[in-house]
């Protein structure tokens, strides 16, 4: 790992920078628009608009990665002309005249078209569905976005481009994955060349915007002689042992046997998604699709190793945190809250401090906001859980890598298995997770006897990278101060005492509420800049040296024409 850095980045532009000339945006002027036919292919109109019309929903939220936008206005007028023009009785499927076989007018069957338009027609002009244009999103672009839906009431998420596919938390959703086209004759030889034993097991996976073309790949490969070959679906399932696709039948009843697999992927997966594969299926080739009218790709076989190291790496370094800050990045996720229980739980058994923190898209200058902070947990959909923290002050880590982290060095067992569904965290079977519970509980309670009679017997830490002593890694294990360190009041109910900061004295801890406090600690030693407001706080000790140049001067007095310095009667 690179070298740990000694201060926070600078979150603003330098001013000898300010007038350097950025790089422009480029701009593919060759690319053609689409036609209103080829529009309505990529983005599945004709289905999008028979489910809106099925479920009669009145609001609906159109959701667009930024790579689409462009189109947005477009498949906007698509799907209003496609919802005004369309007859509600032609949709139902029914008959605009009634008449006998011999062509004589039923009158019974007429009366009773009549009535059925009349209904028809009274019931178009309350169903008069709307249509919003969500201009950004929230959070990650693969989670659907209901806070933002919500803005306008919505009843229903359109959700086009590519998805990670996690459940939703209230509002439901329509997928339009976007069909992109892909020459199936270039796969055929790329997968021959990389599997020349027709009785390889494979199965055969490709992003949801390609999925479409996997059934054609596997009928014609099955064609020329494959026999253990296994065409995956889009499923909506994180937690499956390929997550959201579908697996064989054995894989099913033991997952284990995935390992007996090699995966064939059509399209640069998601780094999270080789991490969770990288210890299930024996090997992985990636077929790019950066280029598709070259017809000489080769797959490459997927690399993990130096990824998995490199995790492993962040939590042993994580070892010896003092504070956590948790990172809600997800408000739409189903059972988020829990997941962010349950972290909290886990933080708290270890003896540490957890801040939570709710924020939109993750960047490195909101985090250092907070230097306090010793790591973060990020709480969001399996596929964005997973950040490259090499640009951020203080790494950034997965519910199910925490757990590790604040195991000790005897407990923690890499086996290079990794999970970012933290569905999975908290599926653990009963029986383990209730003796993990036993085995903190038992734990905290020697360690807080022992932390109350003799302190010096805990056994010490240290850091792993850097070799020092680490004396506060579990603050909320620490004796509690003496109450002679306490201001005025802060013993006292109420919610004026649970306010009030306590004043430290040497070897003290901060308080609030008659409970330790980190954060508090870390404001009153290291923090420099504490709030507006603050610089009225600061006083000045009696038996300074005058000549200290923080001392109050007279300055000068007088009107404009001229002025005089303290006792001087001369003007200047």
């Amino acid at each position: 790992m690179g070298s740990e850095m000694e201060a926070a980045p600078v979150l603003s532009t330098p001013d000898d920078r300010i007038l350097e000339a950025t790089e422009p945006v480029i701009v593919n002027e060759a690319k053609q628009p689409l036609s209103d036919d080829e529009l309505s292919i990529t983005y599945d109109i004709e289905r999008t608009l028979k489910e809106i019309r099925q479920a009669r929903y009145k609001r609906i939220a159109l959701q667009f990665p930024d790579d689409m936008l462009p189109d947005a206005p477009r498949v906007f007028q698509l799907l209003s002309r496609g919802l005004n023009s369309e007859d509600v009785a032609g949709a139902n499927g029914t008959h605009a005249t009634g008449q006998t076989k011999d062509g004589a007018a039923d009158a019974e069957g007429g009366i009773t078209q009549s009535v059925s338009r009349l209904s028809m027609a009274d019931e178009t002009e309350k169903w008069s569905p709307r249509l919003y244009i969500l201009a950004d999103t929230s959070y990650g672009t693969c989670c659907v976005d209901e806070v933002a839906a919500e803005h306008v009431d919505a009843d229903v998420v359109v959700h086009y481009g590519r998805s990670c596919l996690s459940p939703s938390a209230r509002l439901p959703v329509i997928y339009v994955f976007t069909h992109k086209a892909l020459p199936l004759e270039p796969v055929v030889q790329a997968f021959k060349t990389t599997y020349p034993d027709l009785t390889t097991k494979v199965i055969i996976a490709a992003d949801v915007t390609y999925s479409g073309h996997v059934p054609e790949l596997y009928a014609r490969l099955v064609q020329d002689g494959y026999s253990n070959l296994f065409a995956t679906e889009v499923a909506h399932e994180p937690s499956s042992p390929i997550p959201n696709r579908t697996v064989p039948e054995t894989v099913r009843e033991a997952q284990e046997t995935l390992s007996d697999w090699q995966l064939f992927h059509i399209s640069d997966p998601p780094t999270t998604l080789l991490l969770i594969l990288a210890s299930r299926v024996a090997a992985i080739h990636i077929y790019p699709t950066s280029n598709p009218s070259n017809t000489n790709i080769k797959p490459l076989p997927a690399s993990t190793s130096a990824a998995l190291r490199r995790r492993y790496a962040i939590l042993t370094s994580l070892n010896t945190v003092p504070i956590w800050g948790i990172l809600i990045n997800t408000l739409s996720v189903k059972n988020y809250l829990h997941i962010v229980d349950h972290v909290k739980e886990q933080i708290a058994a270890a003896g540490k401090k957890s801040y939570m923190f709710v924020v939109g898209k993750l960047n490195a200058a909101k985090v250092a906001n907070f230097s306090e902070i010793g790591g973060w947990v990020v709480i969001g959909c399996w596929e964005s859980s997973l950040v490259d923290s090499r640009d951020f002050w203080k790494p950034v880590i997965t519910p199910f890598e925490l757990e590790l982290a604040l195991k000790s060095d005897a407990e923690r067992v890499w086996t290079g298995s990794w999970h970012s569904d933290f569905q999975a965290v908290l599926d653990k079977p009963a029986e383990e997770e209730k003796e993990d519970e036993d085995t903190t509980s038992n734990g905290a309670a020697d360690n807080d006897e022992d932390d109350v009679s003799e302190p010096e017997s805990a056994p010490p830490e240290f850091d792993l990278r850097t070799g020092r002593y680490v004396s506060h890694s579990r603050p909320m294990r620490d004796p509690a101060p003496r109450a002679s360190s306490q201001i005025d009041g802060s013993t006292a109910g109420g919610p004026a005492a649970a306010r009030a900061l306590a004043r430290r004295a040497k070897g003290d801890l901060a308080m609030i509420g008659n409970a330790v406090s980190p954060g508090a600690e870390f404001l009153q030693s290291q923090r420099t800049w504490k709030g507006l407001g603050s610089d009225f706080d600061i006083r000045y000790d009696e038996e300074e040296d005058p000549s200290d140049s923080t001392l109050v001067k007279e300055g000068r007095k007088g009107i404009a024409r001229g002025y005089t310095v303290g006792e001087s009667s001369e003007k200047h």
